[in-house]
């Protein structure tokens, strides 16, 4: 191998790694804005300086709220799915944009009994709950077990 042909190799590998350094820190940057939530669970964000207006762009996957006398927002997944999330200040100009993205649970199991779906979680063991996808009767039967539960509950507290 010739001088000129390591030198030649040299170069490439270098700017392969400048390449790769600057794709990665775009990565960094793409991902920093990036908020991914499990549906049903409630996580608490930093908005940037001087925010006064969230705005979410499909309501059906996400909820956000804006905690008073902070620079914190609530934001919590309903269904599953990815939508925008634009911060505004109170001239109405954007300081701030994310995606949120919603996904499953990774504490739910899925049972597939044919044509019909029921969810569990288990963490660690296992108990019926309820999901988007699930069957409707059997949906249905959790909620009223969760709605007597809470009935019951609240006859005993008085």
């Amino acid at each position: 191998m010739t001088f000129v042909t390591s030198l030649f190799r040299g170069a490439l590998l270098l700017a392969f790694g400048i390449a790769g350094l600057r794709a990665a820190l775009s990565d960094a940057s793409a991902n920093e804005r990036a908020i991914r939530i499990d549906i049903d669970y409630a996580r608490i964000v930093k908005i940037p300086q001087g925010a006064s207006t969230l705005v979410i762009g499909n309501p059906l996957i996400a909820d956000v709220t804006m905690l008073k006398n902070s620079q914190l927002m609530v934001i919590t997944g309903k269904s599953f799915g990815t939508t925008n999330l634009i911060v505004l200040d109170k001239s109405g100009a954007q300081v701030g944009e994310s995606i949120v993205t919603v996904v499953p649970a990774e504490d739910k199991v899925v049972v597939q009994r044919g044509p019909h779906r029921e969810s569990v979680s288990c963490n660690p063991r296992c108990a019926k709950t309820v999901d988007l996808a699930d069957d409707v009767n059997y949906m249905n039967g959790v909620i009223e077990a969760v709605k007597a539960h809470d009935s019951a509950a609240s006859s005993t507290r008085r």
